[in-house]
């Protein structure tokens, strides 16, 4: 395991060359056009780059959040509501330079941080964005917003250039993470990222929120609680406490909406969570003692959570002065 901590340290471009950025391992040639089990190549795609209003009060704010979403995933959750992007493949291929300056158009946009929505697949091309941008000028806070199924070394290579981790946990059996999003190993994965997370903001100062709230430096970690599976959400916050405690606060969200696929499946996924199950879970973040905890109230099981991936924010301008070749890939809007 030396050499894959030595490798995935400098986050180069040949990190590529044989994949191993991600739990799966699957070592795809990305960087000779084939796709790995996320279903992306070297070429980066972005789906939309926008303003985003729907995140945690001290991420969105009022301002919003400057999201950029990018496609692919290397998970394959059943529910998934971002299926367009995370497994059809939508989005168009960009530049590093590119994402660079959707950085900076956002932040002049009055956005109150950098949200990577999804990145880490495509962990040296955003990493070299960021400090790119931030060379530039780039003053505002980054945000990893990924589902907790990433590598220890990955997040530890990406802690110069994060500075908020928000992250998922959402299982704590492997069982039901087997099940709805092919991955066993989630629990153990995302509880192993999670350490590492926590150990970067720590190193960095700690948790820093400003005056109007708006987080500069933390963890966030979200559940998203299923229905018919609270026992399971309990574990879920069970295992975030024995891993951090207070150190991260805890969002606990209801806004479960089920799509086609679950809906024609029948059973508990294709209904809502039902107010007694997501008090259940509440109560029992309350009993085991976290501080910052943010919560849904009703009326949240809705799509307009999903924003619309059209592209909108993704064709633009190089940042000027850059030299880059145009990516590979034709700026399709359907990937592999």
């Amino acid at each position: 395991m030396a050499g894959m901590e030595g490798l995935l340290a400098k986050l180069d471009a040949s990190s590529y060359d044989a994949c191993e950025l991600c739990p799966r391992r699957c070592g795809a040639a990305r960087s000779q056009g084939k796709a790995g089990i996320c279903g992306a190549t070297a070429t980066p795609r972005v789906a939309r780059a926008a303003l985003h209003f729907w995140e945690e009060p001290p991420i969105s704010g009022e301002a919003g959040s400057g999201a950029i979403f990018f496609t692919g995933c290397p998970l394959r959750c059943r529910f998934c509501q971002n299926h367009q992007i995370s497994q059809e493949g939508f989005g168009l291929a960009v530049s590093t330079s590119r994402i660079a300056e959707m950085m900076l158009e956002l932040e002049a946009q009055g956005a109150l941080n950098i949200n990577l929505v999804t990145p880490l697949h495509f962990a040296p091309t955003v990493r070299k964005a960021v400090l790119l941008a931030r060379e530039n000028g780039l003053a505002i806070p980054t945000v990893c917003n990924t589902s907790g199924y990433e590598l220890p070394e990955v997040v530890r290579a990406m802690s110069d250039v994060i500075d908020i981790w928000l992250t998922d946990f959402k299982y704590a059996s492997p069982t039901l993470a087997g099940s709805l999003s092919a991955a066993r190993d989630y629990p153990s994965v995302a509880a192993a990222a999670l350490v590492e997370m926590v150990s970067s903001v720590d190193a960095a100062g700690g948790r820093l929120v400003g005056e109007d709230g708006a987080m500069k430096r933390g963890v966030i970690v979200r559940h998203l609680v299923l229905p018919g599976h609270v026992d399971d959400s309990c574990a879920v916050l069970d295992r975030v406490w024995e891993t951090c405690g207070n150190a991260a606060d805890l969002s606990v969200m209801n806004q479960y909406t089920p799509n086609d696929t679950c809906r024609k499946a029948c059973g508990d996924l294709a209904r809502a969570v039902t107010d007694e199950e997501y008090e259940i879970v509440l109560c029992h973040a309350d009993d085991l003692g976290f501080e910052n905890i943010w919560w849904q109230e009703g009326g949240t099981v809705s799509e307009s959570f999903v924003p619309a991936f059209d592209a909108t924010g993704v064709e633009g301008p190089e940042l000027p002065g850059t030299q880059e070749a145009a990516p590979s890939l034709p700026s399709g809007r359907k990937g592999v």
